[in-house]
């Protein structure tokens, strides 16, 4: 029978992306930040009991409730399914594998001890006890639109090709949606992801650091 999991503590980290350590090419913009796909804001830990809908506490194809203080695992098929697994890592996001691409925002998972008890009461080892939850993350899509982490889209842990960027007065670039709906409009876009500046095209203006196996993103100014 399946173990019932505890409380753990989740992070939402909220779909704004920053572009960090972009530098220019003449006449672009250029900085360096922080490495990675983006800055995500964060919001205080807080309790989570989880549902028992799986054996691992938001294990792929998951689902999540809706919420940006906490959210809970739930049936996929419910009405407060709000997100999707799409990937599950032990560990942190700094030493992990990276999301997939379009992944819309990332769930931080703190890690909870079952606990103690004889076998058959209230331990781990008990049909009851609580299971222990790795630290770890997931990477969560959206069930419906909008999705932040699809190209052009303005947010999302990542910044790829088809998204906009903006110039930061500190000479570092953000994330912004390309159909100039958000809060700011954007001046660039990632048109190839390479290895290297010298395969970017010669209209690229500006190099957006992206991370992975192709490390370079090459945008043009809009």
């Amino acid at each position: 029978m399946r173990s019932s999991l505890g409380a753990v503590c989740v992070l939402a980290v909220l779909a704004t992306a920053l572009s960090a350590g972009c530098q220019s090419a003449p006449g672009g913009v250029g900085g360096n930040g922080a490495p990675g796909g983006g800055r995500a804001a964060s919001v205080s830990p807080s309790p989570l009991r989880t549902s028992g809908y799986g054996a691992v506490f938001l294990g792929v194809d998951e689902c999540s409730s809706f919420g940006r203080t906490s959210f809970t695992e739930v049936s996929c098929d419910g009405e407060r399914a709000a997100a999707r697994v799409v990937a599950r890592h032990d560990g942190t996001v700094r030493d992990g594998p990276r999301c997939p691409a379009t992944t819309d925002f990332v769930l931080h998972i703190g890690e909870q001890r079952p606990s103690s008890g004889k076998d058959g009461e209230d331990g781990e080892d008990g049909e009851d006890g609580d299971a222990a939850v790795p630290r770890g993350y997931a990477c969560m899509r959206n069930l419906q639109p909008p999705h932040p982490g699809d190209p052009g889209g303005g947010g999302g842990p990542r910044t790829i090709v088809g998204d906009c960027v903006r110039g930061l007065d500190d000479g570092q670039v953000r994330e912004t949606a390309c159909d100039g709906e958000g809060e700011q409009r954007p001046e660039y876009r990632v048109t190839d992801a390479v290895d290297a500046r010298s395969r970017c095209p010669a209209s690229t203006t500006l190099y957006v650091r992206l991370g992975g196996s192709s490390p370079v993103g090459c945008a043009e100014p809009l």
